[in-house]
């Protein structure tokens, strides 16, 4: 006798099916643990591995594209004034004083022109995260340290070289991205004249105990990205022509300080700022 299953009978029996073939669920799974308490203690802190008390670092917003401010500098130039910084009043003939007033350089379409003289931040810096872009014109006149010249003096003593070195011979220890009249960069990475340039830099301030000091200071250095200096000894003050030490007094803070070179036509900078660290 033939028997027959009904349309009904057959989904029934594929669906015990189907749910027979399927793996039991899964247990959930333990959360991973934030941290530890029964590890051992870190030589020469007072916190366990992976301890479970040690604070967290806050959070900092970083900034929305690459170069930009995070939520926690201090912005120098952001394209719309120079109140950050000062410089040398002159007198009636047009030659510097000892008395600072408002910075000599102007802003144009978003970028500060460094004509003027030097420039001083008007607050103090010790050990600090920087970061600078600038731009030399193609025509620039002079060749060497006249063009394109400029720099970023750390504590107003320690100067980090900017120069048009894109197919423009110079002294190793006067190159972008030089401890200037110390210590070459590890490679030549400008870009054309023309274009933007930009400085990430980490200064480690020295230490002092009172007035004198006893480690010296320390410079990472990125141009245009590129590593150029790895935690390298600044030796002294800057100086042209001569070497340098650390033999005298020196603040625990000072400004940082922009140089104008008297380039024709002048470089232009935008984007200033700088973290404290």
């Amino acid at each position: 006798m033939k028997s027959y299953l009904t349309p009904a009978l057959l989904l029934a029996l594929a669906t015990t099916l189907s749910a027979a073939d399927k793996p039991a669920p899964a247990a959930p799974e333990k959360p991973s643990p934030i941290g530890y308490s029964d590890t051992p203690v870190i030589p020469g802190t007072q916190w366990k591995v992976h301890d479970i008390d040690r604070p967290r670092p806050e959070y900092v917003a970083p900034g929305a594209k690459l170069g930009d401010a995070p939520a926690d500098a201090i912005v120098l130039f952001d394209g719309k004034n120079a109140d950050a910084f000062v410089s040398y009043k002159k007198d009636d003939k047009g030659k510097p004083t000892k008395e600072l007033g408002p910075c000599a350089w102007k802003v144009e379409n978003g970028e500060l022109v460094v004509d003027g003289g030097d420039s001083w931040t008007k607050e103090q810096f010790a050990s600090c995260q920087f970061h600078i872009e600038w731009k030399s014109e193609p025509h620039t006149e002079g060749n060497s340290q006249k063009k394109g010249n400029g720099g970023v003096f750390f504590m107003d003593r320690y100067e980090c070289q900017m120069l048009d070195t894109y197919n423009n011979p110079t002294y190793a220890d006067g190159m972008t991205g030089c401890i200037y009249g110390q210590t070459p960069p590890l490679v030549n990475a400008v870009k054309k004249p023309g274009e933007w340039q930009s400085y990430d830099i980490i200064f480690t301030a020295p230490k002092l105990e009172g007035d004198k000091v006893v480690e010296p200071a320390y410079v990472t250095t990125f141009v245009n990205g590129v590593c150029v200096q790895v935690h390298t000894k600044i030796m002294g003050p800057t100086k042209h022509k001569n070497i340098t030490d650390y033999s005298g007094s020196f603040p625990a803070t000072a400004p940082l300080r922009l140089q104008d070179h008297k380039n024709n036509p002048p470089v232009r900078l935008r984007n200033i700022w700088v973290r404290k660290l």
